[in-house]
């Protein structure tokens, strides 16, 4: 007989509300650090929002990155910066910062990178962001993260209650702070793939959230007499094999993509894998337990499902289609 494989067993009752004060204090200290490290040494912003000029070339051998290097900075336009860009090694990005003048010295650059680079380069593409772009691009990412937190704030108020929408909120809060704390520290460039990154593990998180929060409403409609703090933990326990086979799934495919997924694409993935492990901890442990620290107004949630099993009730049952056959007589 085929039995499936359990790598979590379904019964598992694991005291979560018992550690929650511990993870208030692990988060908390974890978000203060993220914010000072954000004040007092800042991201590592890329050319989307600082601007500058990117150059992608192709070289007939593989790229030597050190000696590229030494030719573009000694031009004197500042400190570039220079990564193999695809596989094989002979393709290469160069970013050189914003140099003021306006249209005439960004020709100039380009004129003078050509020439000190020589013959035997290809250049793929040349991009020049400017400060200005670059100053909107940074405002409309910071509007883009704000709307999509409220819209979340939003939906959830209205599919459950306020207090699950202000856990929410909060609990999304703590994994955009830890993520940013986490560029800073690590110096990851922060461009726009970032900003993608970052609303994509908003959505993952949101995505568990809901699903802890939804068998937590379905349990208060079904055990009406338990304590919040253990019908939470049942709750929790109950959805821990789901939350944590597909955190598993998910990491197993960003880490190949890191490995093999070549340069370009590394600080996105990097970035997804770091949200990924922040998101299924705070859908565990923050959501849920600030939920039980802010209550649960259990008479809203009866009334509400109330109200839905007296429609279904009300609601008239589609009548048979007749066969033309006669009904079997009852004994």
């Amino acid at each position: 007989m085929y039995r499936p494989i359990r790598f979590i067993p379904d019964d598992t009752k694991v005291r979560f509300m018992l550690w929650s004060r511990y993870g208030y204090f692990a988060s908390g200290i974890a978000c203060l650090a993220s914010i000072l490290l954000f004040v007092f040494v800042g991201l590592n912003y890329g050319v989307d929002f600082k601007g500058g000029t990117v150059f992608v070339i192709r070289t007939e051998q593989p790229a030597n990155l050190d000696e590229l290097r030494s030719k573009v900075n000694s031009l004197g336009f500042g400190e570039a910066e220079l990564q193999e860009y695809g596989t094989g090694g002979h393709e290469v990005l160069i970013r050189l910062p914003t140099i003021e003048g306006g249209e005439d010295v960004q020709r100039d650059v380009q004129t003078k990178v050509k020439e000190i680079l020589g013959t035997g380069v290809e250049y793929l593409s040349i991009e020049v962001v400017g400060p200005k772009v670059s100053g909107e691009l940074a405002e409309w990412s910071i509007f883009a993260v704000l709307i999509a937190i409220i819209g979340i704030l939003i939906y959830i108020w209205f599919r459950f209650e306020w207090q699950f929408a202000i856990a929410t909120v909060m609990s999304l809060l703590h994994d955009v702070l830890l993520s940013i704390g986490f560029f800073v520290l690590i110096r990851i460039e922060f461009n726009l793939q970032i900003i993608a990154a970052l609303l994509t593990i908003v959505g993952y998180s949101l995505n568990d959230t809901v699903v802890v929060f939804d068998r937590i409403r379905e349990y208060l409609r079904k055990y009406k007499q338990m304590p919040l703090a253990d019908l939470i933990d049942f709750s929790v326990n109950s959805v821990l094999p789901r939350t944590l086979l597909t955190a598993v799934t998910t990491l197993l495919a960003l880490i190949s993509l890191y490995i093999f997924g070549g340069e370009v694409l590394k600080g996105f993935t990097l970035a997804m894998i770091w949200g990924v492990c922040v998101a299924t901890y705070s859908s565990i442990f923050s959501a849920a337990s600030l939920l039980a620290l802010l209550g649960v107004n259990r008479d809203a949630i009866q009334i509400g499902g109330t109200a839905q099993e007296e429609k279904a009730k009300a609601s008239p049952k589609p009548a048979a289609k007749a066969s033309g056959k006669p009904a079997p007589a009852r004994p």
